[in-house]
């Protein structure tokens, strides 16, 4: 999974072809999918990779796309703006999610 991606739809249809299909959002609990209407904590997630796309014309056009496995096998994305951790989101999530 060592690639890059032009844009973010290029890479959100990259990932789901290679399994990648559970739609992941963040929520004042965790990460829940969408799709299961399950929550996830912190704990029951890894972030296996993570892609940066910034906008060419604006600034505020900035997002990070996850690659997120649960610990019950569920495998999807969660994409996120740069910065959208006020609110409450738990802490332990947003070390996760933190890019280093």
């Amino acid at each position: 999974m060592e690639k890059s991606y032009v844009s973010l739809s290029i890479a959100i249809k990259a990932l789901q072809e290679e399994g990648y299909t559970e739609d992941f959002n963040l929520c004042d609990a965790g990460v829940e999918n969408k799709n299961k209407k399950k929550i996830h904590s912190a704990t029951e997630l890894d972030v296996v990779k993570f892609y940066r796309f910034e906008g060419m014309s604006n600034p505020d056009d900035n997002t990070i796309l996850y690659v997120i496995e649960t610990n019950k096998g569920e495998k999807g994305l969660l994409v996120d703006a740069y910065g959208m951790y006020s609110g409450n989101v738990p802490k332990e999530l947003i070390e996760k999610l933190r890019i280093t």
